[in-house]
């Protein structure tokens, strides 16, 4: 089977859930920056290794920049979403 390409896709195929861990465990220190595949086995979360190569390369204040903006996109679409037309 094909693996797919470190990150390929951006962040849009990850969970709410698998959001907040991320940023959880970068923000407690669990999850180290920048963010490679070691440091997600490391970090006890293999089943992201090929989801979040567009974290890559980014320091821990980025990172997290990046999960609170998307982690704050979906919660807006979300109560859009739920909202009567």
């Amino acid at each position: 089977m094909k693996r797919k390409a470190f990150g390929g896709g951006g962040l849009t195929h990850l969970s709410h859930e698998q959001l907040e861990r991320l940023l959880k465990r970068v923000h407690d220190g669990s999850l180290v920056c920048p963010i490679t595949h070691p440091t997600l086995l490391r970090a006890g979360m293999p089943d992201l290794v090929d989801q979040v190569g567009h974290l890559t390369g980014l320091d821990a204040r980025a990172v997290q920049a990046v999960l609170v903006a998307v982690i704050a996109e979906r919660r807006h679409e979300a109560e859009r979403a739920a909202r009567p037309s």
